[in-house]
């Protein structure tokens, strides 16, 4: 089975190619089957290898398949080969099967748009890309999948490309993840530089052995990669890109944020988690950069109007909890909360997208309200997800993914109190901002009449993603990932009594249930009062500044791009841009001549043989 491995990318990259040559001339009938049936055939055939890998698994703990040899150079010999291990067998499922159900929820959802087949041919190569990114075994497929991803979310951010304000979302979020990126490749070509090999394995046994704990050279390849993770996966202060990729349409969304984009980031440094244990402090880095982000984020969703612009929040705010986790040395554990958030964060935008339909497009919550009755799949759905981003106790799948992040975080040697008081604060802040958006949008009186309700096409990803959000947390990612020998070093802890477990456990626990507390008093028993106290000068200020992102806009808009837009206007007309000029205005001047002979009068044409004959046979008899 594992021989056909290379089929599990190459399935929606060829109903990309397919839809992209034909697509136009399709019904979208044939378009949506063609577009969500090769990941779907793509995700069998993933459960179908991920079934015999835990079955029997492999000498190694890998599935190795080479392509082809890309080039032979001096010895070196670098090839287009797959890798399929636990981590990426965790990866490929989510992706596939999350993908699968986002497209089927689009098939519907999507059904009268311009650009129809356009639209599933950026998504089957987005998905396709995702994949190349998670199985890649060498650099080059690697780097091929992410600048793939990076593309993917330009085209689809701005699909609705008529309107100006959708090309500037996109473009934004090109530019900020180019800045990581560009880092990242400096980071990969510090490693093949040093390390003289391109297959990531080979990479992470070769730093092991040549460098040491502290040493510069791993330093500086792990904050490298780590600038990447940032750019990618919307972490401070590279996370302003987010936001405003809510331009695009919902499964957009939906598929960025649970799937592909912004997942990117975590994967690469848990694949590279040996660089990251040879450079504790660039460690350390990750994990003060995940508590972070998910405060600041988790406070500017909380005052969010817009309920995609919340749900974006929210993502940059969990995958700081996954940043976190990493940091500390908690690899399972990240990678625990990274499928279960892509669940319920594709939950919460599939069901918010049946909403924003429902009433005309409207996107405020505060011109929603009283949709419990009228939409009630889209409320139960959305509650379900909402709880499982709140790491409600016992009973959603989020909680027991939050819970061992927060364990693994207070009992790491590379953690401590204060990073699990800040996860705490983060996970109560998240349990208000999440039922700030279900009693803001589902209770109340209505404030927007329902035009359009959801079919059974549309209500069947709900109800799946709904199971998962609730019953996911029971797979046993960390215990398998666990199990493979070598994949990620063993946490290093403390002493971890049961009775300072459980403690901590109730503890943390109560973070939610608080949460909870605090929104239904300000959102749903006491709405005037919060509306009386955020419209007071500290309130307003505290709200505009928060839901402005902190200012990071308006600092990179100060120091960044207009000095750049200002030097770009100075040297508009310098020494280079003359030559040039230059040369365009001579290239025109020559071609106003020679359009000249081009006059249609056959006398003139052979007049001009003739004297060409003449100055020919003259040159020759003179020379």
């Amino acid at each position: 089975m594992e021989r056909f491995l290379f089929l599990i990318p190459a399935l929606p990259l060829t109903g990309f190619l397919v839809l992209a040559l034909t697509g136009r001339r399709m019904r979208t009938g044939p378009v949506s089957m063609l577009g969500a049936g090769t990941v779907l055939v793509s995700a069998v055939l993933a459960t179908a290898v991920s079934a015999m890998f835990l079955h029997a698994p492999p000498d190694g703990g890998a599935y190795v398949q080479r392509l082809w040899r890309w080039v032979s150079v001096g010895g070196l010999e670098p090839s287009i080969a797959l890798y399929f291990d636990a981590l990426a067998l965790v990866m490929t499922l989510v992706v596939a099967w999350v993908g699968f159900f986002i497209l089927l929820y689009s098939a519907r959802f999507m059904r009268g748009e311009e650009g129809y087949a356009r639209f599933f041919a950026y998504m089957d190569l987005f998905i396709g890309s995702m994949l190349l990114l998670v199985l890649a075994g060498d650099l080059i497929p690697l780097y091929a999948g992410w600048e793939g991803v990076g593309l993917c979310s330009y085209l689809l951010i701005g699909f609705w490309y008529e309107d100006p304000g959708n090309g500037r979302a996109a473009r934004k979020a090109f530019l900020v993840t180019r800045v990581g990126d560009t880092a990242m490749a400096v980071g990969l070509f510090i490693l093949f530089t040093h390390l003289g090999t391109l297959d990531i394995q080979g990479l992470m046994r070769g730093a092991a052995a040549s460098w040491t704990t502290g040493s510069s050279l791993a330093v500086w390849a792990a904050a490298l990669l780590l600038a990447g993770a940032v750019g990618k996966s919307a972490q401070v202060p590279l996370q302003i890109w987010l936001p405003d990729a809510m331009a695009g349409p919902t499964p957009v969304s939906a598929l960025i944020h649970a799937a592909t984009m912004v997942t990117a980031g975590v994967y690469l440094i848990a694949r590279t988690n040996v660089l990251f244990t040879l450079a504790p402090r660039v460690q350390t880095l990750v994990a003060v950069t995940g508590i972070l982000t998910l405060l600041l984020a988790g406070c500017s969703a909380l005052v969010q109007r817009d309920i995609k612009r919340a749900l974006a929040y929210s993502t940059i705010s969990q995958v700081g909890y996954m940043f976190l986790a990493l940091g500390v040395g908690a690899y399972s554990a990240a990678v625990f909360h990274l499928m279960t958030h892509a669940f319920f964060k594709a939950l919460l935008f599939l069901s918010a997208g049946v909403v924003i339909q429902s009433i005309g497009h409207e996107r405020d919550m505060f011109r929603m309200g009283g949709l419990r009755r009228e939409l009630p799949t889209a409320f139960w759905t959305f509650l379900a997800g909402a709880a499982s981003l709140s790491a409600l106790p016992l009973v959603t799948a989020g909680y027991y993914s939050k819970d061992l992040v927060l364990l693994d975080t207070f009992f790491s040697v590379k953690g401590g109190t204060w990073l699990w008081l800040g996860g705490v604060m983060g996970a109560l802040l998240t349990s208000m901002y999440a039922f700030r958006m279900v009693f803001l949008t589902f209770f109340g009186e209505t404030r927007s009449p329902v035009s359009k309700r959801p079919g059974r096409a549309v209500q069947a990803p709900l109800l799946a993603f709904a199971a998962l959000a609730l019953f996911g947390g029971f797979i046993d990612v960390p215990g398998m990932l666990g199990r493979q020998a070598g994949l990620f070093p063993p946490l290093v802890t403390g002493r971890m009594g049961p009775a300072v477990v459980w403690m901590l456990k109730a503890a943390a626990s109560l973070g939610p249930l608080a949460g909870l507390a605090l929104a239904y008093w300000f959102y749903l028993r006491n709405r005037e009062g919060a509306a009386r106290r955020s419209g007071h000068r500290a309130g307003a200020f505290l709200t505009g500044f928060w839901a402005g992102g902190w200012g990071f806009d308006r600092l990179y808009g100060t120091f960044v791009v207009r000095p750049f837009l200002r030097a770009a206007r100075i040297s508009k007309d310098d020494l280079m841009d003359l030559i040039f000029d230059g040369l365009g205005w001579y290239l025109w001047a020559l071609n106003s001549v020679l359009v000249r002979t081009q006059s249609g009068r056959i006398h003139n044409y052979a007049l001009g043989l003739v004297l060409g004959a003449v100055i020919t046979v003259g040159i020759v008899l003179i020379l």
